[in-house]
């Protein structure tokens, strides 16, 4: 067989995996119980492999908070020291399963959601949305923050963790589909998807805690609907892209993530390779008091949504999302649609009201990205460039095209010497 046949061939195989995923919210458990090689001074990090020295403010901000959150250390001071110590490991996200925003710190006793494809019993991970302000994910730290972790882990995880069990599963892929048709493009935007979530879970909720506790868990995920879900989606998100994991010959990209330092993508038919980019800074706009020269450059897992086929890949279905990252309801329609020529196939499950409910372009062609020079779009969060602020803005910005090129060129020095 014609190596291109084989690549067509490994390429339909990919995408009929990853259309067969069921993702379904089963449990809630702490990082360590669940998370597969995870140990007490390991810390997960978001984006690619990256050392202590050469990480981005945020995300030491937010390693050192964490380290006092964890018992680790005694102040802030502390954990910065500690860490960089040599004495902690770190780790993508990626490479244990897992998925989390901007800094996408993951903790040993860190609550996380736990999905399960029923079929095969892949399982994929996330902690829990922190919500708005300042926030561990955008490498913010105090008093206020640390509370916060501490409610999360003493009140939201384990009352969520009783409803979902009373469910016997939550349908995460069924409200994602669903939020679509809503506004959202569930990345930056999932509004409907949290609040879908929420008429999914209450009836749970009522049924195994009391008022009082139900009014807690309920105001606090109204009051962040914009972001609450993402969550829920990124985990959703990676067990469908890893279902297309390690087919020989397959050159569909299976992971795209950020850590502020660094961009990297991974490929189907290239294992656990990692192939990155400086990361890019984001064209966005920012809240007031802030300009493009306080901002981080790109970070975070939450491009899983990219991957998969929605976030910038389904835009086309959120027009009230270029509010939040800039331009044009057309320019949004005008972003789906290219994406439409660097992937391998439509989805089925997410369909797009305003292109006629087509779906969603999805498997994104290493070959197609470097033939067209058109990369993947992304929008995402903008976060300070300094430990301890937070969010300053959103927008968009695109992959950089070397990483592909680079991993197109071992693709072929792979298979086409085989």
């Amino acid at each position: 067989m014609a190596i291109k046949e084989k690549i067509k061939t490994a390429n339909e195989e990919a995408l009929k995996k990853m259309a067969e995923v069921q993702p379904i919210l089963v449990d809630i458990d702490l990082a360590i119980n669940v998370i597969p090689r995870m140990d007490k001074k390991t810390i997960l990090h978001a984006g690619p492999p990256i050392e202590w020295e050469r990480m981005s403010g945020p995300t030491q901000g937010a390693i050192a908070g964490i380290l006092v959150y964890e018992g680790l250390a005694e102040t802030i001071k502390d954990g910065y020291s500690i860490a960089a110590s040599g004495e902690i490991t770190f780790d993508p996200n990626h490479d244990h399963d897992a998925v989390g925003p901007m800094t996408g710190v993951t903790a040993p006793h860190q609550p996380v959601f736990i999905l399960e494809d029923p079929k095969t019993k892949n399982r994929a991970f996330c902690t829990l949305n922190e919500g708005r302000g300042k926030v561990l994910r955008f490498g913010g730290w105090s008093d206020d923050v640390l509370d916060r972790l501490k409610w999360m882990n003493d009140v939201l995880a384990p009352t969520l963790k009783k409803a979902i069990l009373h469910s016997k599963g939550i349908d995460i892929k069924s409200i994602i589909s669903e939020s679509l048709h809503m506004g959202d493009e569930a990345h930056n935007r999932n509004r409907s998807g949290s609040y879908l979530f929420l008429s999914e879970i209450t009836p749970h909720l009522l049924e195994t805690s009391d008022s009082m506790r139900v009014k807690e868990v309920f105001e606090f995920i109204k009051e962040n609907a914009d972001i609450f879900h993402l969550n829920l989606s990124m985990p959703h998100s990676k067990l469908i892209a890893d279902a297309a994991r390690d087919i020989e010959y397959c050159s569909l990209m299976v992971a795209m993530a950020r850590n502020g330092t660094d961009i990297g993508i991974q490929v189907s038919g290239l294992g656990r390779s990692w192939f990155t980019s400086p990361a890019t800074m984001v064209d966005g706009l920012y809240f007031p008091g802030y300009s493009d020269a306080d901002a981080c450059p790109d970070l975070g897992d939450s491009t899983i949504s990219e991957v998969i086929g929605i976030g910038g890949f389904a835009m086309a279905a959120s027009p009230a999302i270029v509010s939040f990252v800039g331009g044009s309801a057309s320019d949004a329609v005008s972003r789906t649609e290219r994406m439409y020529e660097i992937t391998e196939g439509i989805s089925k499950a997410f369909t797009i009201p305003i292109l006629n409910f087509r779906g969603s372009p999805t498997g994104v062609d290493i070959r197609r990205v470097v033939e067209l020079n058109e990369t993947p779009l992304i929008n995402t969060g903008i976060a300070h460039k300094e430990a301890g602020i937070g969010q300053i803005g959103a927008g968009l910005t695109s992959a950089p095209i070397g990483m592909f090129q680079d991993a197109l060129r071992t693709f072929g020095q792979k298979y086409l010497n085989s």
